[in-house]
């Protein structure tokens, strides 16, 4: 059996997966940490991981490929963009899949695929961190909430906070303002929501935009930000169970199909 690894270096996770040489292919692993410092060492142990996972050493494997802002920090056959990647893994995860919409970190993108997930067409936002993981991680905080309670909170507002901006500096100003005026707090994460998801739709409208749409990224796993980017596009969105692991996923088939 041929043993494939796709390691997946974000700006805040590493994500590896690991797959065999079937048709379709079977994932036999898969990690997940924070990168930390050392980006060369998150790529190493979430491989290892992953590969702990599937029960295998490192002598099993046949070929690595890695993808994200540290994909040339750990030694592989091949560093592959993000883009390219995560179009691979989405397709993978979702057939049908026509767009992709990625929201990492510190950036996000959005792509257009062709047959086997091949991009057609992308533009990425890498300049600010608006519509970025960022973005909600600084308003987290100026909320004091969890960033995992966000969507579920977002979605009990019965309306949502006019948040003007999408420059984080002046948002969090708007929020800090929002909350002196005791406007609740599921209401002023609706507003975060809605701004990003206008940005984030903008972003995807500037690319040959077709069904099915498809959220990848840890970001994906935000309920509310995927209703509000639905809304803002006036079509569903759909997020796969691996949505996080769509780029590591990529890669790993990439590295199956290289010569």
């Amino acid at each position: 059996m041929g043993v494939y690894a796709g390691v997946d270096i974000g700006s805040a996770t590493a994500k590896a997966v690991v797959i065999d040489d079937a048709t379709p292919a079977v994932i036999l692993g898969t990690a997940l940490i924070p990168v930390g410092f050392d980006s060369e060492a998150a790529g190493k142990a979430v491989l290892e991981q992953a590969l702990c996972e599937a029960g295998l050493g490192t002598e099993a494997l046949e070929r690595v490929v890695t993808t994200g802002y540290g994909r040339h920090a750990m030694a592989a056959e091949a560093a592959v963009t993000e883009i390219t990647c995560h179009a691979r893994g989405a397709a993978e995860l979702v057939p049908e899949a026509g767009s992709v919409i990625d929201v990492g970190g510190q950036d996000s993108k959005a792509m257009s695929l062709g047959p086997g997930g091949r991009v057609l067409d992308f533009v990425m936002n890498d300049k600010c961190a608006a519509g970025t993981g960022r973005f909600l991680e600084v308003m987290a905080r100026a909320l004091e909430v969890r960033l995992d309670e966000f969507g579920p909170l977002s979605l009990k507002a019965e309306r949502a906070a006019d948040i003007s901006n999408t420059c984080t500096v002046f948002a969090e100003s708007e929020v800090i303002s929002q909350r002196a005026a005791r406007t609740p707090r599921e209401e002023i994460i609706a507003g975060i929501h809605k701004a990003m998801a206008r940005r984030i739709a903008g972003m995807a409208r500037r690319t040959d935009l077709r069904p099915v749409v498809v959220m990848s990224g840890g970001v994906a796993r935000n309920i509310g930000l995927v209703r509000a980017v639905e809304a803002e596009l006036g079509m569903k969105v759909v997020v796969p169970e691996l949505a996080q692991y769509a780029g590591a996923l990529g890669a790993a088939l990439l590295a199956r199909e290289r010569p």
